[in-house]
């Protein structure tokens, strides 16, 4: 993780030549993150973060570039969000949770089902194909929160009605913002490295994206094992989606998802891949979104910052990564 020691010396230089204190800088980041309600949203972030990183790093390890993870949680949120605003005044909030979940995995692995389609049948690129449909997806729910999915008693910024109490994801502590869906996030993260360390399914991922053609030639049925992936990924963002929806927004509305795709997709890179490592570099990114908050309140600078941050982030993994010295 030499990414998480020489990112913040670029940055700390970077801040030192608008005339920030770089130690001062990081102090404030520090503290901000001791408040007890601070770590507790670090903890949530983190846990919409995993998910995300882990829609990507599903695919990555067949060879696939999942850019879509902003779409996928997107339309997870909205899936969840339709079966929500229909059932939860009808249902017990248990069947409306399960029911949500269902929905929004599904619709995640559907959108990105979409991209895994386009590859297979006319071979158009995974990256593009998964970009664009991000901002399909942002413009599906902006569509129905603006219309038919408008909140008649809201009050300026249009959204979705807010979902039951009683169909939300339940609170670890009372008055606490700490919700089930980090637990959801640790079984998604035990599932995914189990599948890919001791099952011949994510053997054979490894074998195609190691070299699709020598899969192919083995007898390997790379087609169906590539559209698995993707649609493994897609509902782990699906899933990233409800947690955020019924854990933290409990509404549609624009902007919702913070980036956490993007932010989801450094993750991946910056863990290589490897599950395990992603649970700690989104607990890491986590962090520095919500420590970079202070930035403009205790040091003056831009809210760009934060985003020049990550980048210098993903920047340095991708010169390490290409380093020809290093083993990756």
């Amino acid at each position: 993780m030499a990414a998480a020691v020489a990112a913040p010396l670029v940055f700390g230089a970077s801040a030192a030549a608008k005339g920030v204190d770089p130690l001062a800088m990081y102090a404030d980041m520090l503290a901000s993150l001791a408040d007890p309600a601070q770590a507790q949203t670090v903890l949530v972030r983190a846990a919409i973060l995993l998910l995300a990183g882990l829609a990507v790093a599903v695919p990555a390890r067949a060879g696939l570039l999942n850019v879509g993870g902003e779409g996928q949680i997107v339309i997870g949120a909205v899936a969840a969000a339709g079966v929500g605003l229909v059932t939860d005044q009808r249902l017990p909030g248990g069947l409306v949770l399960v029911l949500m979940t269902v929905a929004a995995m599904a619709a995640g692995a559907a959108w990105a089902g979409i991209a895994a389609g386009l590859r297979l049948a006319v071979n158009v690129n995974e990256a593009i194909s998964t970009l664009l449909l991000n901002f399909i997806a942002i413009d599906i729910m902006l569509g129905l929160i603006y219309d038919p999915w408008k909140d008649a008693s809201g009050f300026g910024q249009p959204s979705s009605r807010p979902l039951e109490e009683t169909a939300r994801l339940p609170l670890f502590v009372s008055g606490g913002t700490v919700n089930a869906g980090i637990l959801l996030a640790l079984l998604a993260l035990a599932g995914v490295w189990f599948a890919m360390r001791r099952t011949a399914w994510g053997f054979r991922l490894r074998v195609v994206g190691g070299n699709p053609e020598a899969a192919r030639q083995a007898g390997l049925r790379v087609g169906p094992l590539l559209l698995s992936a993707m649609l493994a990924g897609g509902a782990l963002a699906g899933l990233a989606g409800l947690v955020h929806f019924a854990g933290t927004e409990f509404k549609l509305r624009p902007g919702m998802t913070a980036s956490f795709g993007y932010v989801g997709f450094l993750a991946s890179w910056l863990a290589m891949h490897r599950p395990l490592r992603v649970g700690l570099a989104a607990l890491l990114l986590a962090a520095i979104a919500m420590g970079g908050d202070s930035l403009q309140i205790d040091s003056g600078l831009p809210a760009a910052s934060l985003n020049v941050l990550m980048a210098v982030v993903l920047l340095v993994v991708l010169g390490i990564r290409r380093n020809p010295g290093r083993k990756s």
